[in-house]
């Protein structure tokens, strides 16, 4: 099968399953801005985005379709990473010497790739767990009502020294999502097509801007709950 057994076709699969959770990020990192702005005048537009895409059977078919895309991705790249690995061979240790002009990220796109799903799963047991999976079969796990994420989110993140340890984990997950994004976004680019010389320095700025954005997004919440929780504690 040409996606499978195709080097070009196994790219083309990576990219498409990469962007695609690139896209979702953009608009997770939106809805989690809202706790900020909820905060800081009082509205409820976040628990409000919660209800509309608690249990609803839009949210739990997109939630399937997105678990497919992390699990169609990660899995790929680890198969890429064995077969490099064999077609390297004995000679695989003289190859790496020689791969001074390479970029970090692309020497160590499995490494991140493992520490951000390492923290996927902490951030689905923190927050998916507690809120659509809890109201799906109903097994509560947290005082708040599931459909108050806010109260979770808030609960998690300004819990005194275990939230400040939360807030720093999270921290190290999105600057390694970001190294992340900063190659994946431009490689899957030029998999699709953008492979000139004229196009290469451009995409290889707007995978650079798309990563800070996404990344930025979810650390500019990170870093207000931080601040908010070390203000409570020396209050």
């Amino acid at each position: 099968m040409w996606l499978k057994d195709s080097s070009i076709g196994r790219k083309f699969i990576m990219s498409i399953t990469g962007l695609f959770l690139v896209l979702f990020l953009l608009f997770h990192g939106s809805m989690n801005l809202c706790l900020v702005i909820d905060d800081l005048f009082g509205t409820e537009a976040y628990n409000w985005i919660c209800a509309m895409l608690g249990a609803n059977w839009y949210a739990v078919a997109g939630t399937g379709v997105l678990a497919l895309g992390v699990l169609v991705h990660f899995g790929y790249a680890i198969y890429l990473t064995i077969l490099n690995y064999r077609a390297r061979g004995n000679d695989r240790y003289a190859i790496e010497a020689r791969q001074e002009g390479v970029d970090w990220e692309s020497k160590n796109m499995l490494v991140l790739g493992i520490i951000v799903l390492g923290f996927l799963l902490l951030h689905l047991y923190n927050f998916w767990f507690k809120m659509q999976f809890a109201e799906l079969t109903g097994i509560h796990t947290s005082m708040f009502d599931p459909q108050d994420g806010s109260a979770i989110v808030k609960a998690l993140f300004t819990n005194g020294w275990a939230g400040i340890i939360y807030c720093l984990l999270y921290i190290v997950w999105l600057c390694a999502l970001w190294f992340h994004l900063n190659h994946g976004i431009w490689s899957a680019l030029q998999t699709l097509g953008w492979s000139n010389l004229i196009w290469l320095k451009r995409i290889k700025v707007i995978g650079t801007i798309f990563a800070t954005i996404t990344v930025g997004l979810f650390m500019i919440v990170t870093l207000y709950f931080l601040g908010v929780n070390i203000g409570q504690m020396c209050a």
